[in-house]
């Protein structure tokens, strides 16, 4: 058993750099901690702190690996140095996960014993999914992000959340080739309920207004549709080539400034909006929409 590391909030010192470089983002779930290994004597798994067994299960997590035996003795019998961490999805807080989610171990870390050290999303994925395995999925691998962005993903994270049920707890982010300044390998997390609390307090938004008013905009006004009809009537101006995608860019901002003002000011009662915030949500919602162009 070695024990996984403490996930840190974003802001916290242990983790500055860590958006510095390719960063993966991962749905946080709401279970409990386990990990699974092999030892001498066949597969162990364990929970946050202890070794588990048949008295001591962790809400049935035990009984789950005992279940699937013959399926992880496959993978530690290629893989026997790994130490496969990840969460054991039963009720905890948040209870909007499928009925057909629960009871099942997603697998969110790879760790290699005998190299020491952590694999990487992109190489371990496949490896699961030869074997069938469940694992937490990548929802963003994106370079340098800004907080903005990682507040973008966290409103997009429905991993097994019912539909029309909300979103997921929060978000894990993850620096491959980060070492904090004290020489550790450590993740960062952005919470919901962190997050909602934070901004309560510090920047007036209330519960039931929890996004920032210039990414509810973008969200709203960035569409499809309006993508759709810019980037025809460019191609019918003259060719397409990508030397005209900051040209695409910035004609829907102004379009939207132009055509859509009166209707944001109407709907939302004349919002105090940060203008370079909302024009950096608006290009993350084009991004989002156009995967043609982007």
């Amino acid at each position: 058993m070695q024990k996984y590391m403490h996930i840190e909030r974003i802001g916290n010192d242990e983790i500055d750099g860590l958006l510095s470089g390719t960063v993966y983002i991962q749905p946080k779930l709401d279970g409990t901690n386990g990990q699974i290994y092999f030892h001498y004597d066949g597969i162990k798994c364990a929970s946050k702190n202890h070794i588990l067994s048949e008295i001591s299960t962790n809400q049935g997590f035990w009984n789950y690996v005992q279940d699937n035996y013959n399926l992880f003795l496959s993978y530690f019998m290629k893989y026997p140095g790994h130490i496969l961490y990840g969460e054991w999805l039963v009720p905890h807080t948040l209870k909007t996960y499928r009925q057909n989610a629960w009871r099942k171990f997603y697998i969110f870390d790879i760790f290699d014993s005998d190299l020491e050290t952590f694999i990487p999303y992109d190489d371990y994925m496949p490896i699961l999914n030869e074997f069938g395995i469940l694992f937490v999925p990548v929802i963003g691998k994106i370079y340098n992000p800004t907080e903005a962005k990682l507040l973008y993903y966290l409103e997009q994270n429905t991993f097994l959340i019912e539909d029309g049920k909300g979103y997921g707890e929060g978000i894990v982010i993850k620096n491959y080739e980060f070492v904090n300044k004290y020489g550790r390998v450590t993740w960062g997390k952005l919470v919901r309920n962190e997050f909602k609390e934070e901004f309560h307090v510090t920047m007036g938004y209330s519960e039931e207004n929890l996004l920032p008013i210039e990414l509810k905009i973008a969200q709203e006004f960035v569409t499809k549709g309006r993508l759709d009809k810019m980037k025809a009537r460019m191609f019918a101006e003259k060719p397409w080539d990508n030397r005209r995608i900051p040209e695409y860019l910035e004609r829907t901002w102004n379009e939207i400034i132009t055509d859509e003002i009166w209707n944001i000011l109407k709907k939302y009662k004349n919002p105090k909006i940060d203008f370079n915030s909302f024009h950096r949500f608006v290009i993350m919602k084009i991004k989002e929409l156009d995967k043609e162009v982007f």
